[in-house]
């Protein structure tokens, strides 16, 4: 593990950015950046197509260390090169810690539920992270309800994946999301909120996670959680908010930070010049970093 890495990741300002779209979210993404789906034939042109995006916003100058503290990234985009350099390389040059998306997507619904698809090459993919220099991974679960069978599942397939995760040297972010359109999104938070606590009293001292939730109906039901000696951080999903949303909601959590994906780049369009560009992208992530820091 990087100490350096880990200790910014603890202690200092800023937010992480989510450019981590990958396999059927790719194209909705490339939509919102202005390319639409024929502009390219093939998978490899699409990705080459979302390649060339997110190195656009990752060398942009307001893509920096001074409010950005993270980059999750997808697979693809981990094994690409910008300007010569492996992406998480080139992150970590501009002091910008980088993690990788690990999950190969969601099950079918179960008890309320979408536990992630099994992950068949994960001791690989996580040995190929270490090499390319990441310090953590993520990986997301999905919670429509408020079962609590379903929501016990979620929280135990994350843990056990994460700690296959810290054993490899590498610090999971987990990610069991809350749906925030669901009926019962709060009682769904409180049943989520115990059973991580359970498990992180499980962990050793040595073993860190850090966490990413849905910005939680009731302000600061999380406090616990970002508190507890394992947790390193705890962040925050957009989850389909407007970014302005997203902020107002982030503001009432005292120690939450944001990790935005859409809520950071819907404004991103590949017509824009590149001083145009990088404006919108300051814009947004002046907001995003003043709402992870300064609270209420």
């Amino acid at each position: 593990m990087n100490q350096e890495q880990f200790n910014r990741m603890k202690n200092d300002d800023g937010f992480i950015a989510a450019l981590d779209q990958s396999g059927g979210s790719t194209p909705k993404a490339l939509k919102a950046y202005g390319i639409s789906e024929d502009a390219y034939s093939t998978e490899e042109e699409m990705f080459d197509l979302v390649h060339k995006m997110r190195a656009r916003i990752i060398t942009a100058p307001s893509f920096n260390k001074e409010r950005i503290l993270g980059a999750i990234l997808f697979e693809q985009t981990m094994d690409r090169e910008i300007e010569g350099k492996y992406t998480a390389e080139y992150l970590a040059d501009k002091g910008i810690v980088p993690f990788l998306k690990i999950d190969k997507g969601l099950a079918d619904e179960t008890d309320g539920v979408q536990l992630m698809k099994p992950v068949p090459d994960l001791d690989d993919l996580l040995h190929r992270a270490v090499e390319r220099g990441v310090f953590g991974t993520k990986m997301r679960s999905n919670i429509l309800s408020a079962n609590e069978t379903g929501i016990k599942s979620v929280v135990e397939q994350q843990f056990e994946v994460g700690k296959r995760i810290t054993q490899s040297g590498l610090v999971p972010i987990i990610e069991p999301e809350v749906n925030v359109y669901s009926e019962d999104k709060a009682d769904s938070e409180e049943i989520l909120k115990n059973e991580i606590i359970n498990h992180l009293n499980q962990l050793d001292d040595d073993e860190f996670v850090m966490l990413k939730l849905s910005i939680p109906t009731k302000a600061n039901l999380y406090k616990e959680l970002i508190d507890h000696p394992q947790v390193l951080r705890v962040v925050a999903l957009s989850g389909g908010y407007t970014r302005r949303e997203a902020n107002e909601k982030l503001k009432e959590n005292d120690g939450l930070i944001a990790s935005f994906s859409r809520a950071l780049a819907s404004e991103l369009k590949e017509d824009l010049t590149d001083d145009e560009f990088d404006t919108s992208l300051n814009d947004a992530v002046e907001s995003i970093f003043d709402a992870s820091t300064n609270k209420n």
